[in-house]
C-alpha cells in the first residue's frame, strides 16, 4: 500500500517544528541555518535559489531607487545598471552617501560622476568593479 503525504500538511509541519528564521542562526548541532531548516554549511543553496535572492534583491532596491531617486529611471540602461550594481554592493543607504556623484548623474555631468565614484574608498575597495562602473557612468 503506498501512501501519499499532504503537501500542506507536511509543509505546515516543517514550518512549526523548525521554525521560521528570515536570520542566519547557529542551530543546535551548531550549522549555520536559515528560513526552514536549510542547513547552509552542508546544503548551501542552489544556483536557481540564489538568482532568485538576488532577483528579489534587484526589484527591492530599484522600487527604493525610485522612491529615492526618481530622475534615475531617465538615465541610460547602462547608467542605470552600474547605479543598481553599485547598489547591490553597497545598499541603498551607502549609496545615497554619494552625493556628489548622484547630483553630477541627475545634472548629466558624466565624467563628474564617474570621477566622484573613483575617488572614494569603495573604489579601493572593490577595485576592478569600481573602474567598470565608472566606464557605464561615463560612456553610458
Amino acid at each position: 500500500m503506498t501512501t501519499t503525504y499532504d503537501p500542506a500538511t507536511l509543509r505546515a509541519d516543517l514550518i512549526r517544528d523548525e521554525s521560521l528564521r528570515l536570520k542566519p542562526y547557529r542551530c543546535p548541532a551548531g550549522k549555520l541555518t536559515i528560513g526552514i531548516g536549510r542547513n547552509l554549511d552542508d546544503v548551501g543553496i542552489s544556483r536557481e535559489e540564489a538568482e532568485t535572492l538576488l532577483d528579489h534583491d534587484i526589484a527591492a532596491l530599484t522600487a527604493d531607487f525610485d522612491r529615492a531617486l526618481p530622475w534615475w529611471r531617465g538615465l541610460s540602461e547602462a547608467r542605470q545598471r552600474a547605479l543598481v550594481n553599485m547598489g547591490i554592493n553597497l545598499g541603498l543607504p551607502r549609496l545615497l552617501g554619494f552625493k556628489r556623484m548622484l547630483t553630477a548623474l541627475e545634472r548629466g555631468e558624466f565624467a563628474t560622476a564617474a570621477a566622484e565614484a573613483l575617488d572614494s574608498p569603495w573604489a579601493g575597495q572593490v577595485g576592478a568593479r569600481a573602474q567598470r562602473i565608472a566606464a557605464l557612468l561615463r560612456a553610458g
